[in-house]
């Protein structure tokens, strides 16, 4: 994105927003080492979120050792969730998502354990809370260069749209149709009326789709405010703005089975078109095939991605199959 930052609109907190009512979530899963960077960076941070919220998938590492480290340190109440069998980052998220919104939080700030929050990334974000219900920050890549997030999507075409324009002008934001966990800051207003992330998805899609949903709601945001860096470097075929990242089996088997949830919270909604969809399916399938002989320089792997086209399919044509529902207000 552009290379000039755009201040703060405020150098302080706006008077509707205190920090004590702000959580941040946090899904781990065996990286326990990025984990402790992460809290450390919390630590930091001033001021500092009411809550810190750890989802851990089953860690088998010492993932548990290291939360608790940090129980007497963070100046924030930790709370520490433990989960029987690894449910991945949307079984995760969704958990963190339903404990913080039990805690009664006003504010939840979502983020993998991968990154590092800058020390002004409340106050940064804070400052967009009167405006704004769902607001995403920008982060810096592994390198310290300025990562491009790919903020709108086709609804039609069920993708992301790769061309979406990368700069700010003096207004500071750009409405955006679409969502990212590692980094969403939510209002607790849309979470009471979205639902909770779903857990079926397992990785991939999920966010996008619960942004999607978020912003059909609300005018939601992305912000030429800097509060995160990723911390773990990726592999990645660099074409300039945009790059693609190296990927697994896992990741290209639920990128093309996924598409058979997405599918049913596009009809549930009324912006499902088969033709279009079908198209935008066609077209993950490619740009799969490309990330594997670009960036891993391979070609094994598609097996994957057709047994997910496979049990997309079986998801897609099941007439029992239910969106989230909403939470109850409160």
């Amino acid at each position: 994105m552009t290379k000039t930052l755009a201040p703060a609109p405020d150098a302080t907190l706006p008077a509707s927003f205190d920090p004590a009512t702000a959580t941040i979530v946090i899904v781990t899963y065996n990286r326990s080492h990025l984990l402790r960077g992460l809290l450390e960076s919390i630590v930091r941070m001033d001021p500092k979120p009411g809550h810190v919220v750890v989802v851990d998938n089953a860690s088998a590492d010492d993932t548990t050792e290291v939360v608790e480290s940090f129980r007497a340190r963070l100046g924030s109440e930790l709370v520490y969730r433990r989960l029987e069998e690894n449910t991945g980052g949307s079984g995760g998220f969704s958990e963190g998502m339903r404990v913080a919104y039990e805690l009664g939080s006003e504010w939840i700030w979502l983020m993998d354990d991968d990154v590092e929050v800058m020390p002004d990334g409340l106050t940064r974000m804070g400052v967009w809370t009167p405006r704004f219900k769902s607001i995403q920050g920008r982060r810096y890549d592994y390198d310290g260069s300025e990562f491009y997030w790919q903020y709108r999507v086709s609804p039609s075409l069920g993708i992301p749209i790769p061309f979406a324009p990368a700069d700010f002008d003096a207004s500071g934001y750009r409405e955006m149709n679409s969502g990212c966990f590692e980094g969403m800051f939510i209002h607790r207003d849309i979470v009471r009326q979205v639902g909770l992330p779903d857990p079926r998805f397992f990785i991939y899609w999920d966010d996008q789709t619960y942004g999607w949903l978020a912003s059909r709601l609300t005018t939601s945001v992305i912000v030429n405010e800097f509060v995160l860096r990723r911390t773990r470097e990726l592999k990645q075929w660099d074409m300039g703005i945009r790059h693609l990242n190296a990927s697994s089996n896992a990741y290209r088997y639920y990128i093309m089975r996924n598409r058979g949830i997405m599918k049913h919270y596009f009809q549930a909604h009324g912006a499902y078109r088969p033709v279009r969809y079908t198209l935008g399916t066609a077209l993950t399938f490619v740009k799969e095939l490309i990330r594997l002989v670009a960036v891993e320089r391979t070609v094994r792997g598609t097996s994957n991605l057709f047994r997910g086209i496979r049990d997309g399919r079986r998801i897609a044509a099941d007439p029992t199959w239910k969106t989230m529902p909403a939470l109850d207000a409160s």
